[in-house]
């Protein structure tokens, strides 16, 4: 029984299984801010390319 006990109050003190549970939610933040930072420059991107497409488009519409 009292090795049982302390066990118990071991595996209770023991701090590495919480400190994973915190790198492990740190890095699926990281995570979320490198993909939603990726996905606005990709959408500007994409939305610059349009521009340049449609006055490139457009210049060479007006050439006689």
């Amino acid at each position: 029984m009292k090795t049982r006990l302390k066990r118990l109050f071991r595996l209770i003190s023991d701090q590495a299984g919480p400190t994973a549970v915190e790198y492990a939610v740190m890095i699926m933040l990281v995570i979320l801010v490198c993909l939603t930072g990726i996905t606005a420059i990709g959408q500007l991107t994409a939305t610059r390319f349009e521009q340049s497409s449609t006055s490139i488009q457009d210049a060479i519409d007006a050439q006689p």
